[in-house]
């Protein structure tokens, strides 16, 4: 069993990443006491496996101080279940900023006298936490897409392999825009092969019309610069944690330029290692 401890600062960004951990397939408890947690491991062990990957969320509401949760830890890691900590920290600066825009009291201001000193009392308070941690993430610059992507890919398991997948879609304008489209790329400056008799009736997916399209030169520049373009972006679309990109290429009809261009450009991102779904949406549209 899998047991997920997440502690950090207030303002740190815990219930957020609680949000994010769930959509992965944690079990999550809020503000569980430390004397509970013991208890909580060994129900969760004892069930069918409906709570094999639980994640706790422990912070400075629950204790004065953090020795009982220390100890607790120690006894998770000497058991049989893979226990990690997790910690999550900001600036001082970014957290006055934050509990400001919300409006929300920080759980020790009524007694350090500001939230200033509520949160520098915070900091020493954790300090003990924050040495045992397994992994601590420091949100003051991060997104809430980034945050979500990296905390994907340290405790996604099978999901983080396929975090980010494109799908191309071709298209023929004259029939719209697709609306889920991410990125849109027109292709009609390319020659068009509809005007070619033996070639009008068949698809972008066919040899000869693939071959057309690609021996003209302006063709493989603007291949060259997509992919060159599509290389640099795609790994900064799964660092902010994006899972789905959609990419739209059109051409007037949907039927030839635009069909053989996705198909090319679905190769050459399957071999940068993403998962890719290619989807031919006005092919057999008249």
């Amino acid at each position: 069993m899998e047991i997920l401890l997440i502690s950090g600062l207030s303002g740190g960004g815990k219930s957020r990443a609680a949000s994010f951990l769930e959509d992965v397939g944690f079990y999550i408890v809020d503000n569980m006491p430390a004397g509970m947690i013991l208890k909580f491991a060994e129900f969760c062990a004892a069930g069918s496996g409906r709570y094999n990957r639980v994640a706790l969320v422990y912070d400075v509401r629950t204790a004065d101080t953090f020795d009982e949760f220390l100890d607790v830890l120690d006894t998770l890691r000497q058991r049989e279940y893979d226990c990690k900590l997790l910690f999550l920290e900001a600036d001082v600066g970014t957290i006055i900023k934050r509990y400001k825009e919300t409006r929300r009291l920080h759980p020790l201001q009524e007694r350090a006298g500001s939230l200033a000193a509520a949160v520098d009392r915070e900091i020493g308070m954790m300090a003990p936490v924050r040495e045992r941690a397994d992994v601590i993430i420091n949100s003051t610059t991060y997104s809430t897409a980034r945050l979500r992507g990296e905390l994907l890919r340290l405790f996604g398991g099978a999901q983080s392999a396929g975090e980010l997948q494109v799908s191309l879609v071709s298209f023929g304008f004259k029939h719209g825009l697709p609306l889920e489209a991410d990125l849109v790329f027109d292709v009609r400056f390319m020659p068009n092969p509809f005007y070619i008799d033996s070639m009008r009736t068949k698809t972008g997916l066919d040899a000869q019309v693939r071959n057309y399209v690609f021996s003209f030169r302006e063709t493989e520049q603007f291949m060259e610069k997509l992919r060159d373009l599509l290389g640099f972006v795609l790994p900064l679309y799964r660092e902010e944690g994006k899972t789905v990109l959609v990419a739209a290429i059109g051409c007037t009809g949907g039927h030839h330029r635009s069909v053989a261009v996705t198909h090319a450009l679905a190769a050459y991102i399957r071999s940068l290692g993403y998962q890719v779904t290619e989807n031919h949406r006005d092919m057999t549209r008249t």
